[in-house]
């Protein structure tokens, strides 16, 4: 191809882009491709994690700009631009029975009517590739399912004239791809490696509970970007509301997990251009054609 590459990946909230294919996004930027988050939710309802910073007032009061100054932060830190698509934090129910959604959140928004915003993005910004979530969210947070539900329709939608003709041009996409950073086989590597070093592993009870989270998911593309994994997690630390700097999530040596895991896992889910699966590349198909 002569034209720049461009890649989009579609996330429910500030700080998913952080913790779902970072390295994968700075890997492509490094390497003069354009890429686009789009951010469905400002995280309004979303918890504060970092035990360093709950019961502070003023971050209580204003989460919803201080999730935005932290999204423009790891933005920066990965070199991607970003866009909010400003539907409402639907918040992760809990209890039993479970609470209803809050009225007017994203989760509740018609798919069709919702799936418009994404399709209006896509064809102002072209991207021959889209990565968001599986139909089950990554993980069952309404907000992901509803991530995954209007990505699907706007990548379908996105080149067809006769659809959201309000949109702008259209322009189809060439691959859709589903994050599935968080897969066992990562996992038992990384676990595994620590245990032989004679190390603790913070995977041990996840690797237990594995069967109870569902099907394993089909890994078909494996990007190498072990040289970028630092600066995912300085994207990852700048959501310092949504992450313990001194947590499990950063107790594995950069230098064991380039070694034992060097890549970001993909499974691709819609292709239009020819690939041979395994893949090391989201343009696979793409870049030659």
């Amino acid at each position: 191809m002569t034209e720049q590459l461009r890649l989009m990946a579609v996330h429910a909230h500030p700080d998913d882009e952080s913790s779902k294919g970072a390295a994968t996004m700075a890997k492509y930027v490094s390497e003069g491709v354009d890429v686009l988050v789009a951010t469905c939710t400002g995280g309004e309802r979303g918890s504060i994690l970092n035990p360093k910073l709950q019961g502070d007032p003023y971050i209580e009061e204003h989460i919803h700009e201080v999730r935005a100054k932290e999204m423009a932060e790891a933005r920066d830190i990965l070199g991607v631009k970003q866009e909010w698509l400003g539907f409402v934090d639907s918040g992760l129910p809990e209890g039993d029975p479970l609470p209803p959604l809050p009225e007017g959140c994203f989760a509740l928004q018609d798919v069709d009517e919702a799936a418009g915003r994404l399709v209006k993005l896509i064809r102002e910004f072209r991207p021959h590739v889209v990565t968001t979530y599986d139909e089950n969210g990554g993980y069952p947070h309404p907000d992901h399912i509803m991530t995954h539900k209007i990505t699907m329709v706007a990548f379908e939608a996105a080149g067809d004239p006769a659809r959201y003709p309000e949109a702008g041009e259209p322009w189809q996409p060439q691959k859709l791809y589903y994050n599935q950073g968080f897969n066992r086989q990562r996992t038992q590597a990384l676990h595994d490696a620590l245990l032989e070093r004679g190390m603790e592993s913070p995977y041990g009870e996840w690797l237990e509970r594995w069967h109870t989270m569902g099907r394993e998911r089909t890994l078909t593309t494996f990007v190498p970007c072990g040289d970028f994994f630092e600066i995912r997690d300085k994207a990852l630390i700048a959501h310092a509301t949504q992450i313990d700097p001194d947590g499990g999530w950063f107790r594995v040596p950069l230098d064991l997990q380039r070694e034992v895991w060097p890549t970001e896992e993909y499974e691709l889910a819609k292709s239009l251009v020819g690939t041979s699966l395994p893949e090391d590349d989201l343009f696979a198909g793409i870049r030659n054609n």
